[in-house]
């Protein structure tokens, strides 16, 4: 299908369109926001009665005719030569709705996404000068806000925001690439303005003080870190994040790193050893120790004894469990006796807290996964396999509030006890896992007259700088500590309040409060009730929005940003009322983060939704089921392009919510809404190996949601299908695909359409079903092209591929991948352009071509190492053994053999059982090609290599065999 080539869109600023260079009159708001609804589908059919909803958002929604006669109007306008009655080219009907068939490059925001990421991959890759040119050439595009006629409305929300943050990320890259190319002198007036207009950016106050600094500023790059210092300590109550603190080390000390770097000839240089993205700093220089411990926002006060002991049970035993009421500060010890071990792995924190299992799931599965992906671990699902990848791993593993989901983690942790010797575990919980070999220590509250006194004047000091106790005031912080049991949770939540009250305020208030408690009798309620009533006691100083907020901020069931909590917490505006939620220590920012995330802690969670009634509990769970839709919705649009990376990445920040969010759907017996953020988030699911999960729950979504529309149902059915294929099952994924295709074409939704026919293609052809499966493939790329996604194209010429692979036909299959490839790296759609090529090497090991198959390992390896991606990595390196094996190189391909078996058994990952089709003949080619002696020698000896060992073997071999220049 041909498009309108002459046209171009705006959505940098006001929206506008451009016929033959001439702008296009684009009538009313109404017609607009249809416009702009089209746009942000991005090629996808919108079905009309979404058009409807959505941008008459807050008026009656008029009659589809009228929507006809909107887009009748934009076709006029848009398409002026096209003769009547002759079909749209670029505006056309798809089922049930409308699609707009603009080419990626024909939308500003397309154009603007595509050079920050060029200008980012220049950044890294130590060319500053390309960097900066490219990147300017992005901010030149933006005329004002994003989708600036439809500031507020909600369909428009989640793009603009991403084009904003977007933005302000480029905005610093470029200053970053300026300052990388020695003109640091020029970047500062134009970083003072930035940290203005976003002072709670960290990143551009260290850029800010790091272009002082090299500018002979030394004294101003200090002031300006010390202003952000004060400006999140006032506005968030935080310290700065770990970069800005290592860089005020560094400038304090005169780091050599954070020299100016030298002049360059070359206008293209060679990477320099600090990674140019980011202020160099000691942190970035040396490699981080191994773990995942945060680091400490506030000091540690008093438990000497604790620590001593604790520490001294966790030498003897492998199980130690800190038990306690909550809030007595059970984690915080955890943390402190983990940061003072010095174990070679680890210690690994895995945060239990938030973790609440949904129906379709188990709750040891549930469990399983979270721990593997707290370690960095691809996800496994049972206790068994990840006990094969801790099992020569000597660590520690910190598992924090175990208390309810106590049989699943004693069930886990026996597990990794008995099969891993070198583990230990450190647990906290309300009572003890009961498992055998267990070492339980009850953490005490703190001494009310001594410890518990130091840490509320600790938490005073910093909660008001430069405030002292006045004469008495020891003594009435000591009897307050003791109504509050010397509970640290509660102490500190009573010292925040020093902010607004005095002492004899606060101790006041206590009395009225905790009456009960007073006596210290014998039958008073547990120390938990305590907390819950320091809780409550805050929550009466609460303005009447503040407290409205923070009740409705529970239903986040783990982090939030500014624009998540105004969806959710009906405030306008959100930022005041949030901003006194942190200072009064009821909601915590989170240092480091921008956008800037917030939490909560799960006892202040916990508390916010109970004090919500049924109706109002209701009303904040479908906003939040809103908000995480739309989030899903907006991120699976752009994570084929050349921001997938970190959207999946920020996919991965969010699951606590998209879990709440499936849960809450069912018990409302929401079948379609299930089905819908299924499908959203389905390629989230492929990538990060979620596959279970995202099987689960679409399950559950198919069974409720029996009656649900074709077009919920296609996409839902072709992630159904996907998955199979990756869980192992390619009869069911056959089956779902090829209804996914049935349904697909009754909503009329090409896309999806498109997709499912290549994989019911290969499917079927794997599992022996009656079709031609070439024409088949064939027919899906054809479909693919007509919807004008190229990325959607280059996915289904990969899978034709693959079928012609299958089918013997090795030239057709060639061809098809390097099309694939090609199509691919225009989309930015990296994971297809690196799986085409990884199957086009295959492709030259069919035909015996083992240098043709290296030359193209080499480029395929190089994005791997950038992405670390572990799975992937090891399949190519696997497939690459085959070719070493056919370019006369045995013995090097049975020594990576060996090192893809160790580091794979380290990772739960074995190529054979990944890639069934070519994993065991490559692991026969290599085998074949030895004795045996010689094949297990070799093997042995790669065993012992790690992946950055193996990496740079086999860059070495491939330069050696190929001529590719060593990077």
């Amino acid at each position: 299908m041909s498009l309108a080539e002459d046209v171009r869109f705006g959505v940098l600023g006001p929206i506008r369109a451009e016929v033959g260079g001439r702008p296009a009159a684009l009538g009313g708001s109404r017609q607009r926001a249809v416009l702009a609804l089209l746009l942000i589908a991005r090629g996808r059919s919108v079905p009309a009665e979404r058009i409807l909803s959505e941008a008459w958002e807050g008026s009656p929604p008029p009659s589809v005719t009228t929507l006809h006669g909107y887009v009748a109007g934009l076709r006029r306008t848009l398409e002026p030569e096209r003769a009547p009655g002759a079909p749209a080219r670029l505006l056309v009907r798809e089922g049930p709705g409308y699609a707009l068939r603009a080419a990626p490059d024909a939308v500003d925001a397309e154009r603007f996404t595509e050079l920050a990421a060029r200008g980012r991959h220049a950044l890294e890759n130590g060319e500053p000068e390309e960097a900066a040119d490219l990147l300017e050439r992005a901010l030149a595009l933006w005329r004002g806000p994003a989708y600036a006629d439809f500031d507020g409305a909600a369909f428009a929300t989640p793009d603009a925001t991403r084009l904003e943050e977007l933005r302000a990320a480029v905005r610093e890259d470029r200053l970053a690439a300026v300052i990388a190319a020695g003109r640091h002198a020029a970047a500062v007036g134009e970083l003072e303005t930035l940290v203005a207009e976003q002072p709670l950016r960290e990143r551009g106050w260290e850029l800010l003080a790091l272009a002082l600094y090299r500018s002979g500023r030394q004294a101003d790059a200090l002031a300006a870190l010390r202003r952000v210092r004060r400006r999140l300590a006032d506005e968030l109550g935080i310290d700065p994040g770990p970069g800005l603190r290592d860089l005020e080390a560094a400038v304090l000390a005169q780091d050599p790193r954070l020299a100016p770097p030298p002049e360059r000839r070359n206008p293209r240089p060679a990477p320099a050893p600090e990674p140019p993205g980011r202020v160099p700093s000691p942190r970035t220089a040396v490699p981080a120790p191994p773990g995942n411990l945060p680091f400490s926002l506030s000091s540690f006060v008093g438990r000497g004894g604790d620590l001593a002991a604790v520490a001294g049970l966790l030498g003897g035993h492998r199980l130690v469990t800190l038990t306690g009421p909550g809030g007595v500060g059970k984690t915080r010890l955890a943390l402190e006796v983990a940061r003072a071990r010095a174990d070679a792995d680890g210690p690994w924190l895995v945060e239990l807290g938030g973790l609440h299992v949904p129906e379709p799931l188990t709750a040891t599965e549930l469990l399983t996964a979270t721990v593997s992906a707290a370690l960095g671990l691809p996800t496994v699902s049972s206790p068994d396999r990840l006990a094969a990848t801790l099992v020569e791993r000597d660590t520690l593993l910190v598992l924090d509030n175990c208390e309810h989901l106590l049989a699943p983690a004693a069930e886990l942790v026996h597990t990794l006890l008995t099969r891993c010797g070198a583990v230990r575990i450190l647990c906290t919980g309300r009572e003890p896992l009961g498992i055998t070999g267990e070492a339980i220590y009850e953490v005490p509250p703190l001494p009310a007259a001594t410890e518990a006194v130091e840490l509320f004047l600790h938490r005073a000091t910093a909660a008001q700088p430069g405030w002292t106790p006045e004469p008495g005031d020891r003594e009435r912080i000591a009897a307050l500590c003791e109504g509050l049991d010397g509970i640290p949770l509660a102490v500190e939540l009573a010292a925040a309040q020093c902010r607004m009250l005095s002492v004899g305020q606060i101790a006041d208030a206590l009395e009225d409060r905790f009456t009960l408690l007073v006596g210290g009798s014998a039958d008073r309620p547990d120390r938990h009730r305590t907390l819950l009533d320091t809780v409550a006691w805050s929550d009466q100083l609460l303005e009447p929005d503040e407290r409205r907020l923070f009740y409705r901020l529970g239903v986040f069931a783990s982090g939030f940003d500014l624009d998540a909590a105004a969806a959710v917490g009906e405030v306008a505006p959100v930022l005041g009322p949030l901003s006194a939620l942190v200072r009064k220590s009821l909601v915590t920012a989170v240092p480091g983060t921008a956008p800037r995330r917030y939490r909560m802690l799960e006892t202040l969670r916990r508390y916010a939704t109970g004090a919500l009634s049924p109706a109002e509990l209701r009303d904040a769970e479908e906003r939040h089921r809103a908000w995480v839709l739309a989030r899903a919705e907006n991120a699976e649009r752009h994570l084929r392009g050349p921001q997938g990376a970190e959207l999946l990445d920020a996919l991965s920040r969010d699951q606590p919510e998209f879990r709440a969010a499936f849960t809450s759907a069912l018990a409302g017996d929401e079948g379609e809404y299930v089905l819908r953020l299924g499908s959203a988030l389905f390629w989230f699911w492929f990538r990060r190996g979620h596959v279970a999960e995202g099987l689960a729950w679409l399950t559950e979504g198919f069974v409720r949601a029996p009656r649900a529309s074709a077009g919920v149902r296609a996409p839902a059915r072709f992630a159904e299908a996907a998955l199979n294929y990756l869980a192992g099952y390619p009869g069911a994924g056959h089956l779902a695909a090829s209804r996914a295709v049935e349904e697909a074409r009754e909503a009329g939704d090409p896309v999806t359409e498109a997709g499912a026919a290549s994989y019911a293609a290969y499917l079927g052809l794997l599992t022996g079903a009656p079709l031609d499966a070439a024409s088949a493939a064939r027919a899906a790329v054809e479909t693919a092209r007509g919807t004008a996604q190229v990325w959607l194209e280059a996915e289904t010429l990969m899978v034709q591929g693959m079928v012609l692979r299958v089918l013997g036909d090795l030239p057709g299959a060639d061809a098809a991948f390097r099309e694939a490839i090609v199509a691919a790296r225009a989309s930015g759609h990296d994971w297809v352009a690196d799986g085409a090529a990884w199957c086009d090497m295959k492709t030259a090991c069919d035909r015996g071509d083992g240098l043709r198959a290296l030359a193209v390992a080499g480029d395929v390896l190089a994005a791997m190492d950038r992405y670390g991606d572990i799975s992937f990595w090891l399949v190519t390196v696997h497939s690459t053994a085959r070719a070493l094996a056919l370019a006369g190189r045995a013995e090097q391909a049975a020594l990576l053999m060996g090192a893809v078996r160790a580091i794979g058994a380290r990772a739960g990952v074995s190529p054979e059982l990944m890639d069934p089709l070519d994993g065991p003949r490559e692991a026969a080619a290599v085998r074949e090609a030895l004795p045996p002696e010689e094949y297990e020698r070799h093997a042995a000896r790669g065993r012992a290599l790690s992946r950055q060992e193996a990496s740079a073997l086999l860059t070495a071999l491939i330069a050696d065999l190929t001529g590719r220049r060593r990077p």
